[in-house]
């Protein structure tokens, strides 16, 4: 895949969404990401739902909760100027298929925390997952290196899913470490891979046009 073809585009004024992005839009071969949007509340209620043993979920959102989560955390982020977090929606020939961003940002040290779901469908083929996965982090990197300034986005993810971590290091990700036995997962104890991509390595592979 050459990845050396992604586009954005950034437009004199912000797009409906986050502020603190000044429009940004990353684009690839009929995929998009862009802002969260308050109605995609559900679809992604449902995602979290049906795959909570991928993440750091102990019990079915409610809908109640996830109202509540995107008018008191989400929506009042897309105003401020260093919002503690920023979730995209991926989209592809138009249809939503994923979310996730940028988790934790510290504006001090310019560094923030990498999100990721699929669709649940899509999450099951799990070359399909890979796809989907490398590209959202290529569009990711745009959007935190060109839009935001930071200089350093990073991952936790787990070793019972090697697709995810074989994606992650796939797209110019770093693996810094293991925790050993770091959660349990389905009764199991499983490993976190903490993975890191910088700025300076970013620039390396995509150069500012001269």
């Amino acid at each position: 895949m050459d990845f050396k073809k992604f586009s954005s585009s950034i437009g004199s004024s912000p797009s409906p969404g986050y502020l603190a992005l000044k429009g940004f839009r990353g684009e690839f071969r009929g995929y998009e990401l862009t802002s969260v949007k308050m109605e995609d509340s559900a679809p992604i209620m449902k995602w979290r739902n049906d795959q909570m043993s991928a993440l750091r979920q102990s019990a079915p959102l409610t809908q109640i909760e996830q109202k509540a989560y995107f008018d008191n955390v989400v929506k009042p982020s897309f105003t401020q100027k260093k919002p503690d977090l920023v979730l995209l929606r991926l989209t592809y020939q138009n249809t939503l298929i994923g979310y996730g961003g940028l988790i934790h940002i510290n504006w001090t040290d310019r560094k923030a925390k990498v999100s990721f779901l699929l669709e649940t469908e899509r999450a099951k083929d799990s070359f399909q997952y890979g796809r989907d996965c490398s590209i959202f982090l290529n569009l990711l990197m745009k959007c935190a290196f060109d839009s935001l300034d930071l200089n350093k986005i990073f991952t936790h993810s787990y070793t019972h899913r090697p697709f995810l971590i074989n994606s992650i290091e796939a797209s110019g990700f770093r693996r810094e470490g293991m925790l050993r036995q770091d959660t349990k997962v389905d009764g199991q104890w499983v490993d976190a891979v903490i993975a890191s991509c910088l700025k300076s390595e970013y620039l390396k592979q995509f150069p500012p046009p001269q």
